[in-house]
């Protein structure tokens, strides 16, 4: 048998990605030198890509032309490998959520430290945070891929993340767009509690000021600021925007939050 007819058996059989390990263990290549001969060869004429360091990726035939597949095709089978928990987070998360009204560039994901060395697709970027810990699952929804299911972050949770990381996702201004979507899907009561241990104070602060004043969630923001209250008690006064100057000059006596920059939403 060769490598090829190996690889065809194995996407006929359900099994969309491979490492080099699984390879090795075929015995089908005498030698090392062969068996990176012959995944650079399949990689080349786009039968499979490599989309981490000696993890690979079959490439069906709708995604040829391309040649690379979405992350989402094969990121719970990646990490499975890796052996790290995971949640689609941030830009992604909000996409799947159908409340990002542009594709984000990068496919993020939030997993655990330690950092690993990463490779990229051709055409689709990881981007890769990292905590401690991640939340319990309540904090997460299952969405169905082609090849199963994934991990993403509630709606709660997504923006949380994007307040946190705003200087990664273009800025507060981007994060109050997405906000007027993602909203909707926000139950801070339902939401809230299995955050509380993994998400800085600050963030809330953040997060209702911006629903309350910008994207106009009273509802939510009162609710928000009910389960903050009642969690974390007295709150000391931040900066919006963590890419700004902090100013005292302008004040939100609620949120305790010093206005520090301008926010203006896109018309979606």
């Amino acid at each position: 048998m060769t490598l090829r007819k190996w690889i065809e058996d194995r996407a006929i059989h359900g099994y969309p990605t491979f490492s080099v390990e699984d390879v090795r263990a075929t015995g089908l290549c005498s030698s090392e030198q062969i068996l990176q001969n012959e995944l650079s060869r399949l990689c080349l004429n786009k039968t499979i890509a490599n989309v981490y360091r000696g993890y690979y990726v079959i490439i069906p035939v709708h995604y040829v032309l391309r040649g690379s597949v979405p992350a989402t095709y094969y990121i719970d089978q990646l990490m499975a490998y890796l052996k790290k928990p995971y949640y689609v987070c941030m830009l992604s998360a909000a996409e799947l959520l159908g409340a990002a009204h542009q594709r984000p560039q990068q496919f993020s994901i939030m997993t655990i430290f330690p950092k690993r060395r990463i490779v990229s697709t051709r055409n689709v970027t990881i981007e890769w945070f990292y905590r401690n810990t991640l939340p319990p699952e309540e904090a997460f929804v299952t969405k169905n891929t082609e090849t199963g299911t994934i991990c993403i972050s509630n709606p709660l949770l997504t923006a949380a993340d994007l307040v946190q990381y705003q200087q990664h996702v273009g800025g507060l201004s981007r994060v109050a767009t997405i906000l007027e979507e993602l909203s909707e899907q926000i139950d801070v009561k339902k939401q809230f509690a299995p955050l509380v241990a993994c998400v800085k104070k600050v963030v809330w602060q953040r997060l209702g000021y911006l629903l309350e004043n910008v994207v106009e969630q009273k509802k939510l923001a009162d609710d928000l600021y009910e389960q903050l209250s009642a969690s974390s008690g007295y709150l000391k006064y931040q900066p919006l925007s963590t890419s700004a100057v902090d100013r005292s000059s302008l004040r939100d006596s609620r949120w305790k939050i010093n206005i520090n920059i301008v926010i203006e939403t896109d018309d979606i």
